[in-house]
């Protein structure tokens, strides 16, 4: 696959195999695919907009947010964001990434469309047809005369920008060149040993970088089919299990959870699903989860580690016959992992220390922000912010976010470890441990608690529970009850802020 371009990459693939599919739509091409990339870099150069100039997408889920974001960085950087964002939030976004230009699906009013015209930003309609192939769409916008830089983008250009997550302080921008999208969707595809023979179930967020490098990408790169979506839905999943056969599908833990918990309901789907494999990401699975997901669709679980800063794979388990180690997330899967101290000095195996990253896919640096590269950056090497150790066979364990670590009056905690103690309760479907504020301590352990169905169960009995498998300073002090735990855009849940959001 010698592509470091997006461009490149849909030439060396064209053909009539099928890339992009739809629930109730016609397959798309790869030939029909570049054929689209390369009618819209001539769209948007008529339009004004050229290379490394941001384009934001504000596009519901499915098939055209897949080719949207893959043609429009074909010509421009594009800015992918949540389609659920209040007005305020896409001015705040829309305005920090100096957007050249927004596309929004046509004849739609919405908070993106209120926002562009505030700013002055203009606005290009995205116009689809359900009778078309499954992605087609056609761009309609102003004539704007030619761009600075036109034509078709290459390797040294940013595709693709999204932000962090700014649960403790403003969202940084995070700039990925092709080089960096192409190098992790190689590593992806490695990984998994995809061919074009694979099709993936699609069911991550298309503003987030699990879904588009993790499933889209990665597959697209080793000519593989990518079933687009309207989002997660655990009650259609099965329907569309059936309806897809798909060889493999990537999710959040919370997703994963939610599947386990109808598949019972769900028996013949599960047993005529052709799954070679599922992937786990984004935040840590429960060794518990993982096996529960193993025995019930017959196939391996492949978790694996990755940030928005990586163009998303990091590190990964291995498919059989490689070892799959569960409570870690694998071994170096792309660029090379180290463990650092505070003083920027690399530590030996089994030291724990700070997660740090160095290679191909690893961005260049975050958009105007010399503060946060200066404490980012050390020697060449990416700081994560994640802590962990490497063990004798190069297997990395994450034992939490660095900013997650509860402080307990001078007593460090890694949720995680209570999370896994907690979920071990045969009552328990899901659990998420998290730091509440303590007039004495400075932080006190909390927990939110999922019961599975029917399940009974008091928190004086789950805190004895916890106690006979953890340190007493690490036994949550309070935990609630819930039918749903608060979760960010993307699925995941956030420990920080997560005390407020629930009133502690």
């Amino acid at each position: 696959m010698p592509f470091d371009a997006l461009p490149a990459l849909l030439d060396a693939n064209a053909s009539s195999h099928t890339a992009l599919l739809g629930v109730s739509r016609v397959p798309l091409s790869y030939d029909a695919l570049r054929d689209l990339a390369f009618h819209t870099v001539r769209a948007l150069n008529r339009f004004g907009v050229g290379r490394n100039q941001r384009v934001g997408l504000v596009l519901p889920n499915g098939p055209e947010a897949a080719s949207a974001f893959v043609s429009v960085a074909c010509a421009a950087t594009c800015a992918p964001l949540n389609p659920a964002y209040r007005q305020e939030e896409l001015e705040f976004y829309l305005d920090d990434l100096e957007a050249k230009a927004l596309i929004v699906p046509a004849g739609e009013e919405s908070p993106a469309t209120a926002a562009a015209q505030k700013l002055a930003i203009p606005i290009i309609e995205l116009k689809t047809d359900d009778s078309k192939p499954a992605g087609w769409f056609a761009l309609q916008g102003e004539p704007a005369g030619e761009p600075a830089s036109p034509g078709l983008a290459e390797s040294d250009d940013v595709a693709l920008v999204l932000h962090t997550s700014g649960t403790t302080a403003r969202p940084k921008i995070v700039p990925l060149t092709h080089a960096n999208v192409c190098a992790s969707a190689r590593n992806i595809a490695e990984t998994l040993r995809l061919t074009s023979k694979d099709r993936v179930l699609n069911v991550m967020p298309l503003f987030h970088i699990h879904g588009l490098i993790g499933a889209v990408l990665s597959s697209l790169s080793a000519g593989a089919e990518v079933v687009c979506t309207p989002g997660f839905n655990a009650m259609r999943f099965f329907a569309w299990m059936d309806e897809f056969q798909p060889s493999w599908y990537s999710a959040v833990p919370t997703m994963h959870q939610a599947i386990l918990s109808r598949a019972g309901r769900n028996r013949g789907s599960v047993r005529n699903a052709k799954l070679r494999l599922i992937r786990s990401s984004s935040a840590a699975l429960p060794p518990t989860v993982l096996a529960e997901l193993e025995e019930t669709f017959g196939c391996p679980v492949v978790e694996s580690y990755g940030m928005t800063e990586a163009a998303h794979q990091m590190a990964s388990n291995l498919l059989p016959p490689g070892l799959r180690k569960p409570g870690t997330v694998g071994v170096a899967a792309g660029p090379e992992v180290g463990i650092m101290d505070d003083a920027g000095n690399l530590l030996p195996q089994g030291s724990t220390g700070e997660v740090v990253i160095r290679g191909t896919n690893v961005t260049p640096g975050y958009d105007k922000n010399p503060e946060a590269n200066a404490k980012s950056f050390t020697n060449g090497w990416f700081r994560t912010g994640d802590q962990g150790f490497l063990d004798a066979d190069g297997y990395l364990t994450i034992s939490g976010r660095l900013k997650e670590i509860i402080n307990r009056g001078g007593e460090k905690i890694s949720p995680r470890e209570v999370d896994e103690v907690l979920l071990d309760h045969p009552a328990v479907a899901q659990a998420v441990t998290f730091a509440m504020p303590h007039p004495k301590l400075g932080e006190e352990i909390a927990a939110a608690v999922i019961l599975r169905d029917g399940a009974e169960l008091a928190e004086r009995e789950l805190r004895d529970f916890a106690a006979q498998k953890l340190a007493d300073f690490k036994v949550p002090r309070k935990i609630l009850f819930l039918d749903e735990i608060p979760k960010g855009p993307t699925g995941k849940v956030q420990r920080i802020g997560l005390a407020a959001k629930l009133g502690l």
